[in-house]
């Protein structure tokens, strides 16, 4: 029988004369100088990058010592770069004068490179309602995409690790948050523009506008108008029971109008005096505090004389 040959397979001319060392160094990452011209946001980038006085400290900083972490970003098929981290230090950068900025380019896809653009955005210390609900749920679809796997829980080394029962848990563990709170800024996504901007601006509460989130576009436009009718914000009440009339087929304008022009519970059981009407009983050396320990004092002598009176 006659032997089989072997079958060679010859390299590129650089591989046969590089040595081990220098194409194991070509495998590893390394910083870049990239052009800020060829450096592009990534697509549905969830993070605002605004002129702020915190954009103005890093300008700053940026003008007296550069850029000291480098940025990270992904080859792009119509030429240049995608950036995953760093959008507001290259903003800086710009505003700074500078031409090149220090890039870490790595091969990754569109989910890998998500979710790395998300963890890596998460660690600023502010960020808006809006971009947290955004890059939870641009992490989620990233995750379910790639079919990653969450019901490990032993690593290949023997050692435990955490174990998740669903995608949105695994989200929820690698921000250090409980996975329903995570469900509830996702909800925030299916707001309309003008309903989020509102959360943003802290107009609208969290938990009545998660409840909103499940009404229709149309119906969402409706509330905007039913609000700005009664001149006031929904409370947590209000918008579970206008999310169960959009659920009964009820929710009409009119419904919604009617709804937000209820009296709230706590406005109800609160009763308010102006300084000024309060004052002109009080000498002026009185504090706000004793002239409510006086007014309690007058209430419950009051209240004493007037059962005195009915038990005659």
């Amino acid at each position: 029988m006659a032997e089989k040959r072997r079958k060679l397979t010859l390299g590129s001319v650089d591989d046969l004369f590089s040595t081990e060392k220098e194409r194991t160094e070509q495998k590893q990452e390394r910083v870049q100088e990239i052009p800020l011209a060829e450096l592009h946001p990534f697509k549905n980038h969830p993070f605002k990058v605004v002129d702020d006085e915190a954009m103005l400290r890093t300008v700053e900083s940026v003008s007296q010592y550069g850029i000291l972490a480098p940025l990270i970003a992904r080859e792009r098929e119509e030429g240049g770069y995608e950036l995953i981290s760093g959008h507001r230090r290259k903003h800086a950068a710009e505003l700074a004068g500078l031409e090149k900025l220090p890039v870490i380019v790595r091969d990754l896809d569109d989910d890998a490179a998500t979710i790395l653009m998300v963890d890596s955005n998460l660690q600023r210390e502010t960020i808006l309602p809006s971009e947290r609900a955004w890059a939870y749920r641009l992490k989620l679809e990233a995750m379910k995409h790639q079919g990653s796997r969450t019901d490990l829980g032993v690593s290949t080394s023997g050692q435990f690790v955490q174990k998740f029962k669903t995608s949105v848990e695994k989200v929820a563990f690698d921000a250090g948050e409980n996975y329903k709170q995570v469900q509830r800024f996702i909800r925030l996504t299916y707001l309309i523009p003008d309903l989020l901007e509102l959360v943003d601006q802290k107009k609208l509460a969290f938990n009545p506008v998660v409840e909103l989130s499940y009404l229709s576009e149309e119906q969402q436009n409706n509330f905007l108008e039913a609000m700005h009718y009664a001149q006031t914000t929904p409370s947590l009440s209000q918008s579970q029971r206008i999310k169960k009339l959009a659920a009964d087929g009820l929710c009409t304008l009119e419904a919604m109008c009617a709804v937000m022009s209820e009296e709230k519970k706590e406005m109800m059981d609160r009763v308010t005096f102006k300084g000024d009407e309060l004052r002109k009983y009080f000498p002026k050396s009185y504090t706000p505090k004793q002239m409510q320990e006086t007014i309690i004092k007058l209430l419950a002598q009051w209240q004493k004389k007037k059962q005195r009176d009915m038990s005659l």
